[in-house]
C-alpha cells in the first residue's frame, strides 16, 4: 500500500524563551490567534529556565513543538537546533516579547514567495505607542559605530536609511533586527546557520551580512508590522546584558571588518565607556541629581570598564558557557 505523502510545510515559527514564561505564553497566545499559513509549524526552544516556563508551555500549548535545554545555550545554539529539524520552507525567527500586527506574516511569505533571491526579509517593529523602532540598516562600520548616527543619516540619507524616512515598499538593505525575521531554507543551508560564537545580540546582522556575500538579498518589508516590547528578553541583567552587546560588536569586526578595524573600534569605545564611567560618578555625587539611579548606572559602567581593561575576558556577561570569574 502506499505510504500518504505529507503536504510540504510552508512555516517554521521559532522562539527562544529564557525565564520570560508569562510572555512567551503571551506570544503564543497571540501567534495562534494569527491567521498562519495551513502548513506551518511552532516550536520553541526553553533555554534552562528556572520559572516552569517548559511546563506550562506543554500544557498550555500541546501543538507547540518544544526542545529543552538544561542551561542558556544562547540565541544562535537554540535557533540552530530548530534550523537543523524543523521542515518549513520559510523559517520565522520571534522574539517573545514581539507581537505581529494581523496580515504581517502574509507580508513577509508574499515578499519571500514572489522573490526568490530573498535571503532574509524584516518587519516594521515598533513601539507599543506605534513610534517605529530602529530595526533596519547598515551593517556596523567604524563610522556608525563611533559616530553619531543621526549625524550620518542626516548627512548621506542614501547610504544610511532611517527610522526618521520609512520606506513605502519593501527596501533591500544590509541588515535587519532578527526579533521578527523570516529566512529561506536554500539561503540557510547555502550560508549556513547562525554563528553560535554570539551568545546574544549581533547574530542576525552577522547572517545578513554572510547572506549578502553569498548574492542573496536582506529587505526590509514596512507593511509587515509587529509590536516589539524592545529589551524585555535581556530585562534586568544590566551590566552583563551590555558585556554581551560589546563582545558580539568585537566579534562582529574582527570576522567581517579586519584587525585594523577592531584595534580602532575597541579604542574608541574604551574612550566612550571611560567618558560614562566618570561623567555617572560625578553625578551620582551631586546633590540635585538622581542619586540612586546615577550611582547605580556607575556600577554597571565600572563593570564594563573593568571588562575592558581586564583584556575583555570570557564569563563577564550573559554567556555562562564558561565560568564567571
Amino acid at each position: 500500500m502506499e505510504a500518504v505523502r505529507q503536504p510540504p510545510v510552508t512555516l517554521s515559527v521559532v522562539l527562544v524563551s529564557f525565564n520570560t514564561r508569562d510572555l512567551t505564553l503571551r506570544c503564543l497566545e497571540h501567534l495562534y490567534s494569527l491567521e498562519l499559513p495551513s502548513q506551518s509549524e511552532v516550536w520553541v526552544v526553553d533555554n534552562g529556565s528556572q520559572d516552569r516556563s517548559a511546563e506550562e508551555i506543554q500544557e498550555a500549548f500541546p501543538r507547540v513543538q518544544l526542545l529543552r535545554n538544561e542551561s542558556n545555550q544562547g540565541f544562535s545554539r537554540a535557533v540552530n537546533m530548530v534550523l537543523q529539524r524543523c521542515a518549513g520552507r520559510f523559517a520565522l525567527l520571534l522574539n517573545t516579547d514581539c507581537f505581529p500586527e494581523p496580515g504581517a506574516l502574509r507580508e513577509l511569505l508574499n515578499v519571500m514567495e514572489t522573490s526568490p533571491r530573498v535571503g532574509i526579509a524584516g518587519g516594521l517593529l515598533l513601539h507599543s505607542n506605534g513610534r517605529p523602532q530602529n530595526c533596519f540598516g547598515r551593517a556596523p562600520t567604524i563610522c556608525t559605530e563611533l559616530l553619531p548616527k543621526a549625524l550620518l543619516e542626516f548627512l548621506w540619507p542614501s547610504r544610511f536609511p532611517s527610522k526618521r524616512r520609512p520606506p513605502a515598499a519593501p527596501l533591500e538593505v544590509e541588515s535587519v533586527l532578527g526579533a521578527f525575521l523570516m529566512v529561506r531554507r536554500e539561503a540557510w543551508e547555502e550560508v549556513g546557520l547562525l554563528d553560535e560564537g554570539y551568545f546574544f545580540f549581533m547574530e542576525e546582522t552577522d547572517w545578513c551580512v554572510r547572506m549578502r556575500k553569498a548574492k542573496w538579498s536582506v529587505l526590509h518589508v514596512p507593511k509587515a508590522r509587529a509590536i516589539h516590547l524592545q529589551g524585555s528578553s535581556a530585562k534586568g541583567q544590566g551590566a552583563a546584558a551590555r558585556i554581551e552587546f560589546y563582545r558580539s560588536r568585537y566579534r562582529f569586526f574582527s570576522l567581517h571588518r579586519g584587525k585594523t578595524a577592531t584595534a580602532t573600534l575597541k579604542c574608541g569605545l574604551v574612550l566612550k565607556v571611560l567618558w560614562n564611567w566618570f561623567f555617572s560618578g560625578l553625578l551620582g555625587r551631586l546633590p540635585f541629581s538622581s542619586g540612586g539611579f546615577w550611582q547605580d548606572r556607575h556600577r554597571v559602567d565600572t563593570r564594563i570598564l573593568m571588562w575592558h581593561l581586564r583584556g575583555c575576558p570570557q564569563g563577564w556577561g550573559l554567556d555562562r558557557r564558561c565560568e564567571n570569574p
